[in-house]
């Protein structure tokens, strides 16, 4: 570990929350820039209704603000993250942008065809490093037990990708049933699916349905020494990078950040 690589990715993640402090309401308008707080008050001061109630209040923006902030301060720091952990993944592998990432093409209605993207491979034939490869398929090997992959199955595995998540703090029926999707269609092209989840926030039903479907899914546990059940366990035994550690180093000037962040999003005027 230098200096420069913890800079650097500490910038991954720090450019993805600052997003978060640009966040404006749209109120229905449309707009992809929001509303600033002079539109919305002259927005709700013409809607006589609104006007009544004197919802064209600053606080009321500031409110809107807030609740929509915090939204965008999960997904940024979620975006973030799976940015890091494939620069990770390049870094610690010598993996190419291109061999880090994974896609595929499935067919949609009308003309064009849907891309639909994964956040981060590993391809046993990427890896150079005769120890690294061997770490990583005695893994596979486990992970694929554990979650009940049919033998002939495991002995078919090339590789593994992963989906990265902060947490996962909806019962989103329809984003689990992309998550299952993707999984099918990953052991189609040979790769064990493993989700990455980086803190303990998930619904154990949700946790117990993604391994029910062959999903190895890892999550945010500190201390205990298990790389097919906790996210920082496996990346330093098996990826071969402390990332619990690498929080714990910068982690004032996350917690700086977010509060900078939080501070904007909770004041009404947006200067």
């Amino acid at each position: 570990m230098t200096r420069a690589q913890d800079a650097r990715y500490l910038q991954t993640v720090v450019d993805a929350i600052r997003v978060c402090a640009r966040y404006k309401p749209k109120f229905g308008q449309g707009r992809s820039s929001g509303v600033e707080l002079p539109e919305f008050q002259k927005l709700y001061q013409n809607d006589r209704f609104y006007a009544w109630f004197g919802l064209d209040n600053p606080l009321m923006y500031a409110a809107h603000k807030a609740a929509g902030g915090m939204t965008s301060i999960y997904r940024q720091i979620g975006i973030g993250c799976e940015s890091l952990f494939r620069q990770i993944l390049s870094d610690q592998f010598a993996l190419s942008a291109e061999a880090a990432n994974w896609s595929y093409t499935v067919p949609a209605s009308g003309i064009k065809s849907q891309v639909l993207h994964l956040d981060g491979r590993l391809s046993l034939s990427d890896i150079h490093d005769g120890a690294a490869k061997k770490r990583v398929r005695e893994w596979m090997k486990k992970a694929a037990i554990a979650i009940g992959v049919a033998p002939s199955i495991q002995k078919s595995l090339a590789g593994i990708v992963f989906e990265v998540r902060q947490g996962y703090k909806s019962k989103d029926s329809k984003r689990q049933n992309a998550d299952i999707a993707n999984a099918a269609t990953a052991y189609a092209n040979a790769y064990l699916p493993c989700a990455i989840i980086l803190s303990n926030q998930i619904d154990n039903g949700i946790l117990s349905r993604y391994r029910s479907e062959r999903w190895l899914a890892l999550t945010g546990v500190i201390g205990r020494n298990d790389p097919l059940r906790s996210t920082y366990v496996f990346m330093d035994q098996i990826i071969g990078y402390d990332l619990a550690g690498f929080f714990d180093r910068n982690n004032a000037i996350l917690r700086n950040e977010i509060d900078c962040v939080l501070r904007a999003l909770l004041a009404a005027d947006s200067k």
